[in-house]
């Protein structure tokens, strides 16, 4: 049986008398895509901080990577990468003065982070630009440096939030690709996306509505279960019913 990477139970946070997130539960095996979907204000992101070590739950229980969300926050940090729509690199940094910094953050020795770098740019084609400002690139090899930063130290659960925002199509499949390579070594990619086309590529998708966790399968069987095309019509079924938005 696949090791479990995050595990939630009953999870809730509740700011005042909002409930972000309503006692969500389920599992996410070691190198599964797991797709996390909600409409804004589903409370997506309050679940995300709270599996991040960012901010701690008011009730229930969850690990990730092995660690506790209540009393090992540091660990998790340690064990996962995290890259958001917002972009997370340095724009006023070089491509390898981001990948050194970030690599050094998460704790790599600096031989380890020289030889690796090496391999990096050339898988992204980069072996020509390590000295160019991040602020020069286009914004696809933007996202594939970030989305690549965020994985050099081999965590064992990167989250991906929105991480294929604005990008063109050819782009984002390129993007996929990593994280299906990314997959392949082990590492669980856990995706929130607005694009239901890439909700298709995911091994299992979860959906919540107002804060609560309303379907859990793989997409072929939520298109089967709710009679659908595709995972945008499974999807627009839940999001009409929604009564909160930001």
């Amino acid at each position: 049986m696949s090791e479990t990477v995050i595990s939630a139970d009953k999870l809730t946070k509740k700011f005042g008398d909002f409930i972000a997130t309503n006692e969500i539960s389920f599992e996410v095996k070691k190198g599964e895509i797991f797709g996390f979907l909600g409409a804004n204000g589903a409370g997506k992101t309050t679940a995300i901080r709270m599996f991040c070590g960012l901010l701690l739950p008011s009730s229930g229980a969850a690990t990730v990577a092995g660690f506790d969300v209540y009393r090992q926050t540091e660990k998790i940090k340690q064990n996962i990468g995290y890259m958001s729509q917002k972009f997370s690199l340095y724009e006023d940094l070089t491509v390898k003065e981001n990948i050194r910094f970030y690599a050094g953050i998460y704790g790599m020795n600096r031989q380890s982070i020289k030889e690796k770098t090496v391999g990096l740019l050339k898988q992204l084609n980069l072996a020509s630009e390590p000295n160019t400002l991040v602020k020069s690139l286009p914004l696809g090899w933007k996202q594939k440096l970030a989305f690549s930063v965020a994985i050099f130290h081999e965590p064992k659960v990167v989250f991906l939030d929105e991480p294929t925002g604005g990008v063109d199509p050819i782009t984002r499949r390129e993007f996929w690709n990593l994280i299906y390579q990314a997959a392949e070594r082990g590492i669980t990619i856990f995706v929130t996306t607005h694009y239901m086309d890439e909700a298709e590529y995911c091994n299992r998708v979860s959906i919540m509505v107002d804060g609560k966790i309303e379907a859990l399968d793989t997409p072929r069987n939520l298109k089967k279960i709710f009679t659908a095309a595709s995972m945008d019509e499974v999807f627009l079924q839940f999001a009409r019913g929604a009564k909160r938005g930001e």
